[in-house]
């Protein structure tokens, strides 16, 4: 892979939003990348365009041709995997190597004329690309759990959010607006009540809330994945950069919500979801019954998240008040700007505290 001057991405007006670049997203799904056409793809501002390459792998270059900066995703996707300009055929491989300059005399090798390329990876189902252009990737991609696991049911689902990768996570990972903006649905009535214990576990690279003595949620997705009432194990985690996960246990019922978010650009980002659950019954029948609801409840957090982005445009810039109840989202943005100044201090030790509040 040709090392590249380093690009900077374009950003929102004033923008503070963290960024952090070194860093693996998901592109599209394996399903979205077919053989002959390339797909458009914008990640941290970035245009990208991807294609399958010799041999069925996925490649990722900067949709520009050095030639004349006609978009590459005008091009095709060539017999032997070579992307092609679709101006004047000018083939790249999946490096960025230009490998033909049709009607030259010689040879088409030569550093000016590669295009810049990014670090592209396959895996469970998605073509994942490294943020930064023309580097070797420092770590392997996220795996989802549970996948593959034996009795579990498990559902995709790619969704888009005009919000920060720090706003997308903290409201993915929010107790308290769940019983206010989603009531009915996931939780009932906001007025009742009950106080449960909250641990905070926070290592270099993640955070996770562990929230103990909580009742099943009310509403109508708890009372659909688990009939009897009780008392939940629940855990809310962000891991860096962008990995949200919710894990509920009741009896026999095991719930796992799994997001990797991708940043296009400062004030959107995509959601790709994996929920794996098991229950006391066969999981594929209820799919129908839940995916609504799911995608129901998503829908009233894009509507909010997209009227704080349009007030945070409206007042020049964020602005937050918290308390303890503000459970992960100070920590999230603590983690994003340590990782986008190159600050972590790897730690096997968690910094923990416990303290109550009312859900």
């Amino acid at each position: 892979m040709p090392t590249e001057p380093k690009l900077v991405p374009p950003r929102a007006k004033g923008s503070s939003v963290a960024r952090v670049s070194a860093a693996w997203y998901v592109a599209c799904t394996s399903r979205e990348l077919g053989r002959r056409v390339p797909v458009a793809r914008t990640i941290l501002g970035q245009p990208i365009a991807l294609f399958r390459g010799e041999g069925g792998a996925p490649g990722a270059l900067l949709d520009r041709c050095p030639h004349r900066n006609v978009p590459l995703t005008l091009g095709r996707v060539t017999d032997r995997g070579a992307l092609e300009c679709g101006y004047h055929g000018w083939r790249f491989d999946r490096g960025g190597r230009c490998l033909e300059v049709p009607a030259l005399c010689g040879v088409a090798e030569a550093s000016a004329r590669d295009a810049v390329s990014f670090a592209c990876v396959e895996q469970d189902g998605y073509v994942w690309v490294w943020g930064e252009p023309g580097v070797a990737p420092s770590a392997q991609p996220f795996r989802f759990p549970l996948l593959s696991a034996e009795g579990y049911t498990s559902v995709r689902q790619h969704v888009v959010a005009d919000a920060s990768v720090h706003a997308v996570a903290e409201n993915a990972l929010d107790v308290p607006h769940t019983a206010f903006l989603h009531a009915g649905l996931f939780r009932s009535d906001a007025r009742a009540r009950n106080r449960v214990e909250v641990v905070v576990r926070r290592w270099h690279d993640r955070v996770e809330a562990e929230y103990v003595g909580e009742p099943r949620p009310e509403g109508l997705v708890g009372r659909l994945l688990s009939p009897k009432a009780g008392v939940v194990e629940h855990w809310d985690r962000f891991l860096l950069p962008s990995i949200v996960q919710v894990e509920y246990k009741l009896d026999a019922a095991h719930v796992f919500v799994c997001a990797a978010m991708t940043p296009e650009s400062d004030y959107r980002t995509h959601l790709y979801a994996v929920v794996s659950f098991k229950l006391p019954i066969p999981g594929w029948p209820l799919v129908p019954l839940l995916k609504p609801i799911a995608l129901a409840i998503f829908s009233q957090d894009a509507r909010v998240l997209r009227r704080q982005t349009d007030n945070i445009h409206r007042f020049g810039g964020e602005s937050y008040v918290s308390t303890e109840i503000d459970v992960l989202g100070p920590h999230i943005l603590r983690l994003l700007r340590a990782a986008e100044q190159g600050k972590l201090e790897p730690s096997d030790a968690p910094k923990e505290r416990r303290f109550h509040m009312d859900v």
